[in-house]
């Protein structure tokens, strides 16, 4: 389905003299139908522009500026549209009897003309795959081999057809959006015999060669490419499954890759936007301190050119609560009134693992965490260095204390902040309960936000 673009603000603004598109469209089976000119932005596709053709299916998109250069779709509707390769020439004509994508007639615009027929040579190389396919199913023998061995040159010819036109058109759209797609792989016979017959140094060399790679063929300061499909998947994949995950391996390459593309707005915009949102939803634990990373060196200093008041506020308060709790720093200190009335202080427990618990009794989550790990980590642990610091969050003394009766949880520290002096919901963000912090001998963050299941396992390791 397409979407439309309303906030014209996401775009950057920029100024064309003297240049225009002009795209005549004859669509021999759509007469008197409108036709709408669409182009991919990142993960989605946009109208840019919309015609009525006449009786013979003709009409004409035209604009007194160029359009970005990028992949391009004419639709009629969901079942009726195909896509051309829009370059530097903007002046050029379309010819098609339908919108199978076959046999499209361009003229004027050699890039343009170039990617049609990529199209139908991908088209016959995918054919050409399927039928041997199907043959190899019923070979047997020698015949099967052969066919494999056709089966193997078909992927080289589809990496050829890129280079070449790479090098027939260097500086070209086009061959910056072929090239884009061939992804380096490793070649195992160049490594040292020991590292080829051992599968994890293998796996490792592999997982280097990728790293050091991945980048190669696809210019990611090129800004024609957000507007394919390529971009999108290409930085999301590198970030999740490329780089290693663990905050210490990812910062020094997101930043250097944000710093690098700078220069270039419109992908600047994305690719911080991406990181940002990415590391404050990331499942993996300590990803948080690049969101506050990121917040402080580009939104909170001005440099998030797009980012609207409300979302720098935002941004603002996620760092709050986020930078005082990270991973590996030391904890912030506490000291909270018991339900006797006595102060406990949080580095004066003397233990090899702390843990605090932030919880609140009608909170449905915490019902049912905090006496699951009162049950099955607390107490076949705390012969064993473990001490718990559990803070009730709410001000209701009486819902407090008829909550440790009923499950018994009188046997760990309990401490409440009444009349939140400590700042203890800022400290160790309590926006969300229950909280979990686990803090080593010197108060050191270690790990956060674990369920129950994973608790048990970081105490049966480090216990």
């Amino acid at each position: 389905m397409l979407k439309y673009i309303l906030p014209i603000l996401f775009f950057i603004t920029s100024v064309s003299f003297a240049q225009e598109h002009h795209i005549e469209v004859q669509i021999n089976s759509a007469p008197n139908k409108k036709l709408s000119l669409a182009y991919y932005y990142l993960g989605n596709i946009y109208i840019k522009d919309t015609v009525d053709l006449d009786e013979r299916g003709f009409g004409t998109f035209e604009g007194d500026t160029i359009l970005p250069q990028g992949l391009y779709k004419m639709y009629l509707d969901e079942k009726n549209h195909f896509d051309f390769l829009l370059g530097a020439d903007q002046t050029f004509s379309i010819k098609s009897d339908n919108f199978s994508g076959e046999n499209i007639n361009i003229n004027g615009a050699i890039e343009s003309e170039e990617f049609a027929k990529y199209v139908e040579f991908l088209k016959n190389l995918q054919e050409k795959s399927a039928q041997l396919k199907q043959e190899f199913q019923q070979a047997s023998g020698e015949e099967k081999e052969k066919i494999q061995q056709e089966l193997n040159e078909l992927t080289p010819q589809l990496h050829n057809y890129w280079k070449n036109i790479k090098k027939k058109y260097p500086n070209s759209f086009v061959s910056a959006f072929l090239i884009a797609n061939l992804v380096p792989v490793l070649d195992i016979s160049t490594l040292p015999e020991n590292v080829q017959n051992n599968d994890s140094l293998l796996l490792a060399a592999r997982f280097n060669y990728q790293k050091e790679h991945y980048w190669d063929n696809f210019d990611y300061t090129d800004e024609r490419l957000l507007y394919t499909p390529l971009y999108k998947p290409k930085l999301e994949n590198w970030f999740t499954k490329v780089l290693y995950q663990n905050y210490d391996s990812v910062k020094i390459p997101v930043i250097e890759f944000i710093e690098e593309i700078r220069p270039h707005k419109r992908i600047f915009q994305y690719v911080t936007s991406y990181f940002l949102n990415s590391s404050i939803n990331s499942n993996i634990m300590g990803m948080d301190a690049l969101f506050v990373d990121i917040a402080r060196r580009y939104y909170l200093s001005g440099e998030a050119f797009w980012a609207s008041d409300e979302t720098i506020e935002k941004v603002k308060e996620n760092v709050m609560f986020s930078e005082h709790n990270l991973i590996g720093m030391t904890a912030p200190d506490l000291t909270l009134e018991s339900v006797d009335g006595d102060f406990y202080n949080l580095h004066g427990i003397s233990a090899k693992y702390t843990v605090i618990i932030i919880f609140e009794p009608n909170c449905s989550h915490c019902k049912v965490f905090v006496p699951e790990f009162h049950k099955e980590v607390y107490l076949p642990f705390r012969d064993e260095g473990l001490e718990v610091y559990s803070i009730y969050s709410m001000d209701d003394k009486n819902e407090w204390t008829e909550f440790l009766t009923k499950h018994d949880l009188y046997d760990w520290i309990n401490v409440w902040d009444e009349h939140n002096v400590s700042r203890f919901k800022v400290l160790y963000d309590a926006r969300k309960t229950p909280g979990v912090y686990v803090l080593d001998r010197d108060k050191k963050i270690v790990a956060k936000k674990l369920s129950v299941e994973q608790l048990k396992k970081f105490m049966e390791d480090n216990l």
